[in-house]
């Protein structure tokens, strides 16, 4: 089952299986509903994060990828909102560090953008290269966590 939903940032599609959320991307469809379980969570969540009110997913994810793809993606998973690691970064942290191109490339496929946050992930010169979604997006993105990431340090 799948819907596509409208963000600040342009629309989502969502896709579930009986497992969970199997696919977050973005489309130029137009957005409509379907009321899946995990569906309804996911976009609930979404909806949170672009209010400020979220900095991490819980819903149930259901992606198929290979065990090095799947080591990236659970690296990306805990890169703090509002924070970017480089390719090289999550490289060394999943013990490849000569693995830089192919941890691009694992982004690259990534299926659930936003939940899993690819956009996270910059050059070592901190340039903001390649995003599934155009570097606009990445660039909203990481522009609109930082800015919550300053609002909540000066409420401290």
């Amino acid at each position: 089952m799948k819907c596509i939903i409208e963000t600040p940032v342009g629309n989502l599609l969502l896709r579930e299986t009986a497992g969970g959320i199997s696919e977050i991307s973005f489309t130029e469809q137009k957005a409509f509903w379907n009321d899946g379980c995990f569906l309804k969570q996911a976009a609930d969540q979404l909806d949170e994060y672009f209010k400020g009110k979220r900095t991490v997913f819980d819903f149930p994810l259901d992606v198929e990828g290979t065990v090095f793809q799947k080591q990236v993606w659970d690296a990306l998973y805990r890169i703090p909102f509002g924070e970017t690691r480089s390719y090289q970064e999550i490289a060394c942290e999943i013990g490849r560090p000569k693995a830089s191109r192919a941890v691009g490339m694992a982004c690259h496929v990534n299926p659930v953008v936003i939940a899993v946050p690819c956009h996270r992930v910059i050059g070592k010169n901190g340039s903001l290269t390649g995003f599934g979604g155009g570097i606009d997006k990445k660039s909203y993105l990481l522009e609109f966590e930082k800015g919550q990431t300053d609002l909540q340090n000066s409420d401290s």
